[in-house]
């Protein structure tokens, strides 16, 4: 071989060399002034949005990313969930989901457009939101205690009002009567919101939701929480005692809402937006208006963030068999 020749060869590889290195940081870096587009599987308006616009606002008036909102509601947020999946992994596209599209979902849904655990790359979980046992301020109950004698001594009389078959809420009243034994009536709305409407007209006796849907109703007194559905009360309403504390010992059911990426976004892009993400939890502001929606902040690192999106997928397989849902 020729010394120019090989010379030649040499180049050549110095370019193909340079040319990976400049792509594999193309792929693993990105323009702060490109907006990144949130895809929520719920309509504008919605507890969901509450995080998502707040992160939104945050990231406005720090001088970081622009953060476009889409709503795409529809069954059980899985189009929305999918386009996230299947969408470029380029850190520009990025969902934000519950539980329930993880950890329920899945049993419920007969054929799943997506795979929860491994199309979506775990970001950061934004917030937590456990479930509070309330009831119609005029029912005869003065604790969790009395409430669940009540629905044992008169069985079929208490009615509860879900958001839905399979949803959070529904979910969490089957857990309820499993460790209580105590039975209760379920009746199912579209959505939480008509449900609180019922419960404070006496339709429905009680309600399993978070403390952003029923705060309102709280304050003037037509409906009273029993107990918070964790192992610590609610900073934003200490006076609310733990299922624990109120005589139902194990009863925990809290949601959770996060930010997942599609597959194969590089580990980088995911660190830097999980890094903005735990900047804005750590502002006051934001905590703040989290705590008025009934909602805590959730830092967890990404491998942190996965690990509990497949515990919540393991454990409620068992908690949908036993409410009887099967995939349709």
């Amino acid at each position: 071989m020729t010394p120019i020749r090989r010379n030649f060869r040499i180049i050549g590889a110095g370019v193909l060399a340079l040319a990976s290195v400049v792509s594999h940081a193309q792929s693993t870096t990105r323009d702060p002034t490109h907006p990144i587009r949130l895809v929520i599987g719920t309509a504008s308006g919605g507890l969901m949005d509450v995080p998502a616009r707040i992160l939104a606002e945050y990231l406005d008036r720090s001088g970081g990313e622009r953060l476009i909102i889409e709503n795409r509601p529809g069954a059980g947020g899985n189009p929305a969930a999918e386009l996230v999946a299947k969408a470029p992994p380029d850190g520009y596209t990025l969902g934000q989901i519950q539980l329930g599209n993880v950890a329920i979902n899945p049993y419920i849904y007969k054929n799943m457009p997506f795979d929860p655990i491994n199309d979506l790359v775990p970001v950061a979980p934004l917030t937590s939101s456990p479930l509070l046992v309330v009831v119609n301020s005029k029912l005869a109950v003065n604790d969790l205690k009395d409430f669940i004698a009540l629905a044992k001594r008169d069985p079929g009389k208490i009615n509860n009002g879900s958001a839905g078959i399979g949803t959070v809420p529904h979910l969490g009243a089957q857990m309820f009567e499993q460790l209580s034994g105590a039975p209760l009536t379920h009746v199912h709305y579209r959505g939480v919101g008509p449900a609180v409407i019922d419960l404070v007209g006496g339709q429905v006796q009680v309600v399993f939701a978070g403390l952003g849907a029923v705060r309102g109703q709280m304050e003037s007194g037509s409906v009273k929480a029993l107990a918070v559905a964790q192992r610590s009360r609610l900073k934003s309403a200490p006076s609310i005692p733990t299922a624990d504390e109120a005589g139902l010992p194990g009863y925990e059911f809290t949601t959770w809402f996060g930010v997942v990426a599609p597959k194969g976004t590089p580990a980088p892009i995911v660190e830097a937006l999980a890094a903005r993400i735990h900047a804005a939890q750590r502002d006051p502001e934001v905590q703040k208006r989290l705590a008025v929606a009934g909602m805590e902040v959730l830092e967890e690192t990404p491998a942190q963030f996965g690990a509990r999106i497949r515990n919540d997928y393991e454990r409620f397989r068992d908690i949908v068999k036993a409410a009887g849902l099967k995939p349709e």
